[in-house]
């Protein structure tokens, strides 16, 4: 299995490295100084989860202030172009965070009397990256931001989640993006140590092709050493109707393959549950036996000028859930429909999801936008339990971006989830929960 990824690793590569006759990305570089630029993003975070019926001690809530840097050099001028550039953060918390554990702050290893840890009082992270260019490939070797389907960086929390290692991306073939990299080291969003999942290794590879404006079709893999195989497909069309209205038609789905290994939380027999930021030696990563899961999704959405509808159903197959994130393989790698607080990948669990989006542009409020949407989730194969899990959630999700002037492209987002689920799968899964989270971005551009 690894002799036949690393032959399909190596013709991505040679694909990728072939020259053609038209203009490429190299021959149109400026230089390492005058391409470069920097920016930072300084983010306010509130994020709070109220655990209805659970002791008060349980529920979860932080309050931090962010710097998010990153600093890119452009590429130098010839055949093969050089680069580099640094990305990281520094933050502090505002307030105590008492009740801190959901993803948004590291804590301390001590156990306070009350169960709960203390936050930091301030923290740094990030590294640098190099680049090199030939033509239209590019590869990036050190810290990075993922925005893969198979390897997702959380961008969800007050800081990114960080991967290391190498990416190649190539636009060699006109129309075709081409994938491949190799990581070593994953720091997930409330992480100090740079490799705080412990990833041994990552390798991944896809391709994506657009068939025209309208067609477009993708193809991701990924193998995480001991721990899982996962490929994603999707293809994507946009139908356009009379008067500016149009409709979108998406289909997608994951195969996984889960090592004994591998940390599952949605197992029927012997389970792990993952806590992001836990040293291995604090929790039980075993899964005891060999999983497999495949889920998959199709979507409607139907848009004419302010108004977006989506109807979306999504389902689930195999002896496990669609489990993410717990095993270094990426903690937003869930690119599904139905997918807000709640993922509704339970085992063999079916879910039915209509989201509606409205932009106030006709009302002289252009930036400002307003989602709504709510899923249910039935048929759950619970473990040790009858196969009737049911949960349900309500979204909403009000964000305004300055549009113009001195704050332009400033940001504010208001996002609430009203989650329930019946008694058998709260009690393996995720108690009913009222999330609150505010976000203010404030991006500066340095150069």
């Amino acid at each position: 299995m690894l002799k036949s990824k690393k032959l399909t690793l190596a013709l991505l590569i040679n694909a990728a490295l072939v020259s053609t006759a038209f203009a490429s990305e190299q021959s149109e570089s400026k230089g390492f100084v005058e391409d470069a630029n920097g920016s930072v993003l300084f983010r306010t975070g509130y994020l709070t989860r109220d655990y209805k019926g659970v002791e008060p001690g349980d529920d979860t809530s932080s309050f931090a202030q962010t710097a998010i840097v990153k600093l890119d050099s452009g590429f130098t001028k010839g055949v093969v172009g050089f680069g580099a550039g640094i990305i990281g953060d520094a933050s502090f918390k505002l307030g105590k965070n008492g009740h801190t554990g959901n993803g948004m702050i590291p804590t301390h290893s001590k156990n306070n009397a009350d169960g709960t840890k203390d936050a930091y009082d301030h923290w740094a992270r990030g590294g640098a990256y190099v680049k090199v260019r030939i033509s239209n490939t590019t590869a990036t070797y050190g810290t990075q931001v993922l925005d893969l389907p198979v390897l997702a960086s959380n961008t969800a929390r007050l800081v990114p989640e960080y991967f290391t290692g190498v990416l190649v991306q190539s636009n060699e073939i006109d129309n075709l993006n081409l994938v491949a990299g190799k990581f070593t080291e994953n720091q997930y969003s409330s992480q100090i140590n740079s490799d705080g999942n412990e990833l041994d290794r990552a390798v991944v590879w896809g391709a994506k092709y657009t068939f025209n404006d309208d067609l477009k079709a993708s193809y991701y893999g990924i193998d995480v050493k001991d721990k899982l195989d996962r490929h994603y497909a999707n293809v994507n069309y946009n139908y356009g109707l009379k008067d500016g209205a149009a409709l979108n038609f998406d289909l997608s789905g994951y195969h996984t393959e889960f090592s004994k290994d591998a940390s599952t939380y949605s197992a029927t027999g012997t389970i792990a549950n993952p806590v992001y930021g836990v040293p291995k030696a604090e929790k039980n990563t075993v899964a005891g036996t060999e999983k497999t899961n495949d889920i998959w999704a199709i979507s409607t959405s139907y848009s004419k000028d302010v108004h977006n509808v989506m109807l979306a159903y999504q389902q689930n197959f195999g002896d496990v859930g669609y489990d993410y994130g717990g095993n270094a393989d990426g903690a937003q790698s869930i690119y599904l429909p139905n997918s807000y607080l709640s993922d509704f990948v339970g085992n063999d669990e079916k879910s039915l999801g209509l989201q509606y989006n409205y932009n106030f542009k006709n009302h002289g409020l252009p930036g400002l936008n307003w989602t709504t949407a709510f899923v249910y989730g039935w048929d759950i194969d619970v473990r040790n339990q009858p196969k009737d899990g049911q949960e349900r959630e309500f979204f909403n999700q009000v964000k305004y971006t300055v549009q113009s002037g001195f704050a332009k492209d400033v940001s504010l987002r208001l996002r609430h989830s009203y989650y329930r689920a019946n008694d058998e799968y709260k009690s393996v899964y995720m108690p009913d929960t009222n999330e609150w989270r505010i976000w203010l971005d404030i991006p500066v551009k340095l150069f």
